[in-house]
């Protein structure tokens, strides 16, 4: 059982989080986790009831009624739907949102705010004095004219002929360096260059995604696809050049409508209402730019737990393809890559069913030495397999600039 408090302490939550490995931090909405109260499987063919309840199940006494307050779990799935996955709960969860209010959730019962806060300043307080690596190798297991030309031309061939519409196919990365990269760099890092995306740390697997996968407030529903690409250029007057071609570029709205419609069709069946933008626009981060649509709706009562609607939207076509079934055949046989989380559900859920998932693209899995990232592109008939191997360098950019030292 938990407890949750009201309290008014200003903690820095992301630096919190990165030194505990649990953190989510979304538009001033910032969760922290300390500890790890349990660890719950996900059979994600068989469904999410049994996780699901035992999270209800540790609800307990709170003093303030908000999404996020009480027993919080974070969770970084693997991009393989028929991958089996864990809920993190943490013993001790932090909250604070975009009005100001402010909480602490304690697990177990038997600690009292004061123990919990005094876990958190021993663990803020502690000195790190671990250098920085020096030496750096990266490398692509595949290379990168192998990836272009049997991958990319290969997938586009197929669809040509009509075995599919879209496929998204990633593009892998190894960076070994002589001493571990400390999280709480990366994470500071990713919040300075990137405010607007979902900021995350869940197992060492570390992000900035500006792609919104589903969010479910009580009966509020909201997704924000993205599907379109453009590189970030240094002169404001390229720039806009490539911001317009973006918006006027065929091929990349046809690639963006295929995901749009996708998504609406498979969030209908939860909803009293849901409805897009009539327009995409524009989403611009720190090395590229996006086409982007926001999704929203009333989930039909009883409403939805956000797992459901995870499992009903991943993947995507926007990091799949479409038809789904066919993507994915097509993604197992040419990737050549273990995608791992990349590309899947990272987020969190309350004991009400309410959560967050963000698409876990520009991430790394941080495991000592060795970090693996991944950038993906959207392969449709008009593509050019050179222009999708130059979009994976732009987009890499994001996660290379925050591991590597300046």
């Amino acid at each position: 059982m938990s407890t949750t408090f009201r309290i008014d302490r200003d903690l820095p939550l992301a630096a919190l989080g990165a030194r505990s490995g649990l953190l989510w931090s979304r538009n001033g909405f910032t969760l922290a986790g300390v500890g790890e109260a349990t660890r719950l499987p996900l059979d994600r063919p068989g469904g999410f009831g049994a996780a699901s309840q035992t999270l209800a199940e540790l609800a307990g006494r709170s003093e303030i009624d908000l999404p996020g307050a009480g027993p919080v779990a974070f969770a970084a799935l693997p991009f393989d739907p028929d991958e089996p996955g864990w809920l993190i709960v943490p013993e001790i969860v932090v909250g604070a949102d975009t009005g100001g209010r402010r909480w602490l959730t304690v697990v177990d019962q038997r600690r009292t705010a004061e123990e919990a806060f005094e876990r958190i300043d021993r663990l803020l307080a502690v000195e790190v004095d671990e250098p920085d690596p020096e030496r750096y190798d990266l490398r692509s297991p595949l290379p990168a004219e192998t990836w272009r030309d049997d991958v990319v031309a290969a997938a586009r061939d197929r669809i040509r002929v009509g075995d599919l519409e879209k496929a998204v196919l990633a593009r892998e990365l190894v960076l070994t360096t002589d001493r571990p990269i400390r999280p709480e760099v990366v994470v500071e890092r990713l919040g300075a260059s990137f405010p607007n995306a979902a900021l995350f740390l869940v197992d060492g697997f570390v992000g900035a995604s500006p792609e919104l996968l589903v969010s479910r407030h009580d009966d509020v529903v909201r997704a924000h696809p993205l599907a379109g690409t453009a590189a970030r250029a240094t002169d404001p007057a390229i720039d806009q050049r490539r911001v317009s071609a973006l918006l006027a570029s065929d091929k990349d709205r046809w690639e963006h409508r295929i995901t749009i419609d996708w998504l609406l069709d498979n969030l209908l069946p939860f909803c009293s209402y849901v409805d897009a933008e009539p327009e995409p626009s524009i989403v611009t981060m720190a090395n590229v730019h996006h086409l982007g649509t926001m999704v929203e709706g009333r989930l039909s009562l009883p409403a939805a737990p956000i797992l459901e609607l995870v499992a009903a939207l991943h993947p995507t076509p926007a990091v799949g393809g479409n038809p789904q079934k066919a993507a994915l055949a097509l993604i197992a046989e040419l990737e050549r890559a273990e995608r791992g989380r990349y590309g899947g559900p990272v987020g969190w859920l309350d004991a009400a069913g309410n959560g967050e998932f963000a698409v876990a693209i520009r991430s790394a899995q941080m495991t000592g030495t060795e970090t693996r990232l991944f950038a993906g592109v959207g392969v449709v008939a008009d593509s050019d397999p050179a222009a999708e191997l130059a979009e994976t360098r732009a987009k890499f950019k994001a996660m290379l600039g925050a591991l590597l030292v300046p």
